[in-house]
């Protein structure tokens, strides 16, 4: 059979960015098996990838090469030998052909050694053929399995697009989303808000402290994750952002490749949240997402270890390794006089700024706090020598926390408003992070120990019995004992008619706040300090017990405690 010389054939992938077959995957065809296949130069680079098929004859088709092809030549219109071989090897190697097949026979018997060097100094896998071929048959095969590879990744994106087109209408949350996302690839993906702190993530079976190891205090690099296995493709990441605003990043970490291609499948993802993310211009789904699911899971115990928890807090912001860290409330009390979303915007942006800038916090609506205006839930987290967290008769958060609301408080917000703040114990670790929310969300609202400008204050740790009934007050025996100390009283204050005046549980509160000053405790009850005499002198009748004995006094806060 005559040998004709192929003036060129060209199948080119339109999607060169996602490669399909590599120089190995060519050895295996029937068709270059066929023709005795030896590996003349660059054995490490058989895993090249091609985006197309080109057949070459003489040295001006060269000139039409534009990388990553894979060139099928006899050598035919080539020179033998000499510096004409030289240059037409340069300029070959110079065209970065993703591996070249020379068919021996017709001009060379052997593979030429200029050739032979100038693939090994450009990396290009040279394999010469020992039999005749047909070159058409080649390019054919290459040409089915991109185009097959091409539509297999056609209908991917198309799957994926339809998936997300799906979650769009649905309205699904934005963790939804992400989870949606981290199955389709197969690996952890972690979504950004443009402070770099995490808003939501799914780790596709791996441990939070490992997907997130280093996030949030700018130690992750995800273009060096490292991947779980040798075959998984590197970490990918892509920007989150629309009508000139940048909202975030999206991560995926190292994984298996994906028929539409792993970038593709984030920039789908990415383009799907930006849209969601302009239809909630205000960004409370991104702002208070993490936050809640962080808060609920603490309060939950939804955890197996406190690692997994605190790289979840840290990468929300919130580092707890080497911090000072307390739980903490935060709730208006009177009238503000305008909406009630003005008055939680101005508590959350005072909270944040008191805490700035070397402290962090989560802030999160109550979910056990039915009211329009739920009490905030804070999480706080201070470096160790922070004076905010010092404990003092007037803690200087709450000083900061009042600097803070003067300057932001509309200037029509009535007088009697105030921002009661409750503070937990501080500590070290997860575990007292938790504690410290706990207890003083239990707590409600106490009396306040300090006031300073338009914030009250209490205090866990200046409040030591009133924060633990309130965590025992549920107990049915706490209940029953409450009910027996202050049964006559009760009783008393819920009768009507002449002497009843309904108020001898006040007094007593006024009392037991002032022990050792009657007339101090008769302004907290605002009664003249005679009618006020009269009332403890009838609640010792009632009760039959000394009020000035200390016991009692300790036995009737207990039981004042609980009931409230």
């Amino acid at each position: 059979m005559s040998r004709i010389p192929y003036n060129m054939y060209v199948f080119e992938n339109s999607n060169a960015s996602t490669p399909t077959i590599s120089i190995n995957d060519v050895l295996e065809f029937p068709e270059v098996v066929a023709g005795r296949p030896e590996l003349a130069a660059s054995a490490g680079t058989l895993g090249r990838t091609l985006r197309w098929a080109h057949v070459v004859a003489g040295r001006g088709a060269i000139a039409l090469l534009e990388g990553g092809e894979l060139v099928l030549t006899t050598g035919a219109g080539w020179p033998t030998g000499g510096d004409g071989l030289v240059d037409v090897a340069t300029e070959l190697v110079r065209a970065d052909p993703a591996g070249v097949i020379l068919e021996l026979g017709g001009n060379y018997a052997a593979a030429p050694a200029a050739l032979i060097a100038a693939c090994e100094r450009g990396a290009i896998p040279l394999i010469v053929l020992h039999g005749e071929v047909r070159f058409m048959q080649i390019t054919q095969r290459v040409h089915q399995r991109v185009l097959a590879a091409q539509t297999e990744a056609l209908e991917a994106r198309a799957e994926v697009h339809a998936m997300l087109t799906d979650l769009g209408l649905n309205r699904s949350p934005i963790d939804y989303v992400i989870e949606q996302l981290s199955q389709t690839i197969a690996a952890p993906v972690v979504l950004e808000n443009s402070a770099g702190h995490v808003v939501a993530w799914a780790g596709h079976g791996q441990d939070p402290e490992r997907v997130l190891r280093g996030w949030g205090d700018g130690a992750f690099d995800p273009d060096h994750a490292v991947a779980e296995l040798p075959e998984d493709e590197p970490a990918e990441h892509v920007l989150v952002e629309a009508q000139g605003k940048r909202f975030g990043r999206l991560t995926a970490l190292p994984g298996p490749a994906h028929a539409a291609g792993r970038r593709t499948v984030l920039e789908l993802g990415a383009f799907a949240l930006a849209l969601g993310r302009l239809a909630d211009p205000e960004g409370d789904q991104w702002l208070q997402l993490s936050s809640k699911q962080l808060v609920d899971t603490l309060l939950s115990g939804r955890f197996r270890r406190d690692a997994e928890v605190a790289a979840q807090l840290t990468a929300a912001g919130l580092p707890i390794e080497g911090r000072t860290t307390l739980g903490a409330t935060l709730r208006g009390t009177g009238d503000f006089g305008t909406h009630a979303s003005l008055e939680r915007a101005t508590l959350e942006t005072a909270l944040r700024r008191a805490v700035a800038p070397e402290g962090r916090v989560i802030l999160v609506p109550d979910p056990a706090d039915p009211a329009p205006n739920p009490t905030l839930l804070a999480l706080l987290s201070f470096a160790p020598d922070d004076p905010r967290v010092g404990i003092a008769a007037t803690p200087p958060l709450a000083t900061r926390l009042a600097h803070e609301l003067d300057m932001l408080l509309p200037g029509a917000t009535p007088r009697p408003w105030r921002a009661h703040l409750g503070l937990g114990a501080p500590g070290q670790g997860l575990r007292s992070l938790v504690t410290s929310l706990e207890r003083v969300r239990a707590s409600g609202h106490l009396s306040a120990t300090a006031q300073t400008g338009r914030v009250t204050v209490q205090q866990a740790e200046r409040q030591a019995l009133a924060y633990l009934m309130r965590g025992l007050s549920a107990l049915p025996e706490v209940q029953e004992f409450a009910a027996d100390a202050l049964g006559p009283l009760l009783d008393h204050d819920a009768a009507a008619g002449p002497g009843h005046s309904g108020d001898l549980v006040r007094v007593l509160e006024a009392y037991l706040v002032h022990p050792t000053n009657r007339s101090l405790a008769a302004q907290e009850a605002r009664l003249s300090r005679s009618v006020f005499y009269q009332r403890l002198a009838l609640i010792e009748d009632l009760l039959a017990v000394d009020l000035t004995d200390g016991g009692t006094i300790a036995t009737l806060a207990v039981a004042l405690h609980a009931r409230r």
